[in-house]
Order: C-alpha cells, then sequence, then structure tokens
C-alpha cells in the first residue's frame, strides 16, 4: 500500500510517500525560520507558512517519488497533537486531495507516528522490524511519554511528564544561555566542550514512579545562570553539560526501570530529543541491550513517519482512529 502522507503539527512542514508502512520512497521536510528571532514558535506564523509552502512540497514529494496523486492508495495526515491552526492546514489540505482523487483519508495521531519511525528505512533491503512487545520512550518539544506498546496500536501508559517536556525544557534552557533557537541541538553541541560534573543540578522525584518533571530543572538552571551572571562571565558550554547530563539521567533511568519491570527485550525511541546522542548512550547503558532509534532524520517530524502510522492504522482497525483536529490528542 503507497500512501502520501503529510505533517504540519508544529513548525516543520513533512511530505513523504511510504510503501506498506515502511520503506520511504519520498521525504521531503521545509523547516521555518521565522521563528528564530522569537525564539519560540508563534502559532499564527506556523500556520501561514504551512500554507506558502505546503503545496510545493506536495508535488516535490510526489515528483521524486515517480507517482501522480492518483497513483497512491490513500492520502493521510496529522491530526493531532499539535498547534491547532497547523493541524488544520495540514488535515483540511490532505482531505481535499483525498476527495479530489477519489481516494480514502486516513488521520494519525503524531505520536504514533513518532513511534512507528521506528519502522521505517530507505534503500532496498528492510531491516528487521522491532519486536513487541516493548518500552517506548517518546521525548520532543511538546512531549515526554513513556509507555508499553503491546501490540500494534495498542499502547498503555506509564508514565508522561506533567509540566514542561523534555524538548521545551531544552528550548528554554538554550534561551537562558544566549544560544538561540532550536534549543536542542545548540545545548548539544555545547555540551560536547563542557564539563557534565561542573554544576550538580536536581532531579526532580514525583508520586508517579514513571511520571517526568522538568520545569524545577529549568528553574535551578535559571538560578544557577544568574548567580554566575553576578560573578563574572558564564561558562555555557560547562552549564548546558551539566543540564543535559541531568535531564538524560532521569529520562534514562525510568526507561531503564521500566524495561525491568515489564521484562520487554525491546526498548524504542522517537522524537526530537531521541536525536541527542547523549540520550541514547546513557539509556543504551543503563538497559544493557540494543536499542532501536530512528537516525536523527526521523527523529524530528517529517511525512514519513505519518506515513508508517497511517499504514498500521489501516491494518489494525481494532483500536480508535482518529478523524477530527485535536490538539491534545493522547499516545495512550
Amino acid at each position: 500500500m503507497r500512501i502520501l502522507a503529510i505533517e504540519t503539527s508544529c513548525d516543520e512542514t513533512g511530505v513523504a510517500v511510504v510503501d506498506d508502512g515502511r520503506h520511504i520512497i519520498s521525504n521531503v521536510v521545509a523547516s521555518q525560520l521565522a521563528h528564530q528571532d522569537t525564539g519560540g514558535i508563534v502559532p499564527e506564523v506556523a500556520a501561514r507558512e504551512h500554507l506558502r509552502s505546503l503545496d510545493a512540497i506536495t508535488q516535490t514529494a510526489l515528483r521524486e517519488a515517480g507517482v501522480e496523486l492518483r497513483g497512491v492508495d490513500a492520502v493521510a495526515a496529522t491530526v493531532g497533537p499539535g498547534l491547532i491552526g497547523c493541524l488544520l492546514v495540514g488535515a483540511n489540505y490532505a482531505r481535499g486531495l483525498a476527495l479530489s482523487a477519489g481516494l480514502p483519508f486516513v488521520g494519525v495521531n503524531h505520536l504514533e507516528g513518532h513511534v512507528y519511525a521506528n519502522w521505517l528505512y530507505e534503500g532496498v533491503v528492510a531491516p528487521r522490524e522491532p519486536e513487541l512487545p516493548a518500552i517506548v520512550l517518546v521525548v520532543s518539544g511538546a512531549h515526554s511519554d513513556l509507555v508499553l506498546m503491546e501490540a500494534h496500536r495498542r499502547f498503555r501508559p506509564l508514565g508522561r511528564t506533567i509540566d514542561d517536556a523534555a524538548g521545551e525544557a531544552f528550548d528554554k534552557v538554550a534561551r537562558l544561555l544566549g544560544l538561540g533557537f532550536p534549543g536542542g541541538p545548540l545545548i548539544e553541541k555545547a555540551a560536547k566542550s563542557g564539563d557534565p560534573n561542573a554544576f550538580p543540578l536536581p532531579r526532580a522525584t514525583v508520586s508517579d514512579r514513571y511520571d517526568f518533571s522538568f520545569s524545577g530543572l529549568k528553574t535551578a538552571v535559571q538560578r544557577l545562570v544568574r548567580s554566575l551572571e553576578a560573578k563574572g562571565e558564564v561558562p555555557v558550554n560547562d552549564v548546558a553539560a551539566s543540564f543535559q547530563k541531568a535531564i538524560t539521567e532521569t529520562l534514562a533511568e525510568k526507561t531503564a526501570r521500566a524495561a525491568a519491570e515489564h521484562a520487554v527485550d525491546t526498548v524504542l525511541l522517537g522524537g526530537g530529543v531521541a536525536a541527542n546522542l547523549a540520550l541514547r548512550e546513557e539509556i543504551a547503558k543503563r538497559i544493557g541491550r540494543p536499542l532501536v532509534v530512528p537516525p536523527p532524520r526521523l527523529c524530528t517530524d517529517n511525512g514519513a513517519m505519518i506515513g508508517a502510522a497511517a499504514f498500521f492504522v489501516l491494518r489494525h482497525r481494532g483500536t480508535e482512529i482518529p478523524t477530527t483536529v485535536r490538539s491534545d490528542l493522547k499516545l495512550a
């Protein structure tokens, strides 16, 4: 089954053509640069940027795949979670394409897309599919979810963020340090030249053993930076490394504990923060087994992951298929 898939949940406009939920035929992503000056995403601006670029990117994705619209079997789009205006742009555009070509429309949960990015491949040789059940950690700008994936599209929630998500904390700390936006890659780059043990930063404990909380860590970094500024120049690399260590150890510790408790052999990562090499290494070290994680270009938002998830939505119809746009759609 060949699916044309569209992703517009935040600030990446992504369109892809995917075969059978795994093989990437084309995958085109346009990153919005309009938010760099504001140091964060302005929802109305992001929606307008999607409107400007979506049609051209769709034509590029179809051309690179060597197919016309009527040559695909379905059209899919993210319907949540995300910024409501951005979601409406992509979902309505995809519905229009599907209607014009007489094709089915498939609504996709963005977080399921991050999970199913682990099933994707390029080239001619298909790697083995990840084995289930699995522990899945999805970490992005707005989400930190830890779930048990019992089978395809069957997710049991274990923990999630109760305040700031991991990616949001990266962005806010990067802004404090004057590094720019988006914060994740900039913090990681700065941390490579820093001492991760330079500043002891707190790890929050919450009542639910698998929930995450990063607002206290963010506040601790803010107070640290202000105290360092009062004394002179801030050692940006050391602060970045210390912050990165605190957040990656928290995520890794709970992921490894969940894997041990549920006796699974597979641990999957997804989401933009999953591109962080320090996080990957820390989790792999703690679980004591190979970690399944998409390449960095498939960790950030893209259309291919939506095409993968859409295939499994159609294959496993016994579970809910999202239809209407919802900004607060949950993974589990």
